[in-house]
């Protein structure tokens, strides 16, 4: 086999966001040619004056990305890349369908600047087929190049997960795919370069793309049925945190605890493989009914509260809440999809007063909040009578410790 040499590879990471941002900064501390890409020039202008409002690497790493790549938005700068890496988001439109329209663009983008010999990766979360039946054909046609002979394809989900500073990009295993054994081995080459967990070849490109979003359904499921037992487990009074602490002295449990399961994978990955299988002429029931008791776990949490309240003989017409935590997980700044909005605007729904303070949240997301009518604070509040805990972070610690009012912990952790 030809000897692979980093040296022959000029990688265009398009899309900077919490996947691509990590791996333009990996692959450039580990000496390649990298170009970083994102439409968002506003995002540009951050990161090469070093500030990643996302902190999702570190400033050692930010600061060595910026002096020894590129960052543009200007298509003509990534014209002489022969490796491109797309980690655009994958959402879900409004009927919950894929939403394939950022895959589309960046597609249509790549297709337009790509060159002979050129291999496109996706690390995009989708369903089984996608990178063959809908990103290539638009690779094909716009660019003119013939598949598996003049350019090919990869498959390579992202497995980051947002706020983890332990499991980083290097120490998670890397499943790798291509159209062929040549870029396959490409492929498995660079990864392997910038991966010190390995890399782990699947067949196909349907089996990598099947792997990324099984990983997150099978956690979808497990959460679920978590908060079904403690909906249960609250109804008889007994404390699920407990069960859950005396089940997991078995070697085998799978030790979750019960949340508002938001955020961009989680949360919407299942539909995509849902989508792919209603079309293919088979109903999952199992997924379906996961889906549906996260889904509406917020609504649990706030009858649970108003239950809660009315126990402790709160009148919640004349005691004003105070929210701790709005992201969509512990020590993260992301909002995206966070199931925490669902409950504040129906505690606006039900009249309850309130106020949310999250230190991790920024300055757009304030904005946002503000505009429909939630109140936010950005210093720690004083003279709480009644905490209302969504998230717990970490920052919150010293709060609770000194903390004499009543409080509310949906998931009974504190």
């Amino acid at each position: 086999m030809k000897k692979l040499n980093k040296e022959d590879y000029k990688i265009c990471i398009v899309g900077l966001g919490y996947v691509g941002l990590p791996l333009a900064a990996r692959f450039s501390l580990k000496g390649f040619d990298v170009t970083g890409f994102d439409i968002n020039e506003k995002r540009i202008n951050q990161l090469t004056n070093k500030i990643d409002i996302n902190n999702d690497i570190s400033d050692t790493n930010l600061e060595t990305l910026v002096k020894n790549s590129v960052l543009t938005s200007n298509i003509d700068e990534i014209k002489g890349s022969n490796v491109f890496i797309i980690t655009v988001p994958t959402p879900i439109n409004e009927d919950k369908t894929p939403d394939l329209k950022p895959l589309k663009a960046s597609s249509e983008l790549v297709s337009r600047v790509m060159q002979k010999d050129s291999i496109v990766i996706y690390e995009s979360t989708v369903y089984p087929g996608v990178t063959d039946e809908v990103c290539t054909p638009i690779l094909e046609e716009r660019s003119n190049l013939i598949f598996n002979k003049e350019f090919s394809t990869g498959y390579s989900p992202e497995r980051i997960i947002p706020g983890d500073k332990t499991n980083t990009i290097e120490t998670i295993t890397k499943v790798v795919s291509a159209s062929n054994k040549d870029a396959l081995n490409v492929i498995s080459f660079l990864y392997s370069s910038i991966i010190d967990a390995g890399v782990h070849q699947a067949p196909s490109i349907k089996v990598a793309e099947a792997a990324k979003v099984t990983e997150n359904i099978q956690r979808d499921v497990n959460i679920a049925l978590i908060n079904e037992m403690h909906q249960l487990y609250t109804s008889i009074g007994i404390n699920t945190n407990d069960v859950i602490e005396a089940a997991a002295t078995k070697w085998n449990f799978m030790k979750l605890s019960p949340g508002m399961v938001g955020g961009h994978c989680i949360s919407i990955d299942p539909y995509y493989l849902m989508h792919k299988s209603e079309i293919s002429g088979y109903s999952p029931h199992l997924m379906r009914t996961a889906r549906k008791i996260n889904d509406e776990m917020h609504k649990w949490v706030l009858k649970d509260f108003i239950r809660y309240m009315n126990q402790m003989e709160i009148d919640l017409e004349r005691t004003e809440i105070i929210v701790f935590g709005y992201t969509f997980k512990e020590n993260c700044s992301d909002t995206r999809n966070t199931k925490v909005k669902n409950l504040v605007l129906s505690m606006i729904d039900a009249q309850i007063k309130f106020k949310l303070w999250d230190p991790l949240i920024l300055d757009h997301d304030h904005k946002e909040l503000n505009k429909l009518g939630i109140k936010t604070l950005k210093d720690e509040p004083e003279d709480v009578k009644v905490a209302l805990l969504c998230v717990r972070h970490t920052q919150f610690q010293n709060f609770f410790k000194k903390f004499n009012g009543i409080l509310y912990d949906y998931k009974r952790t504190v």
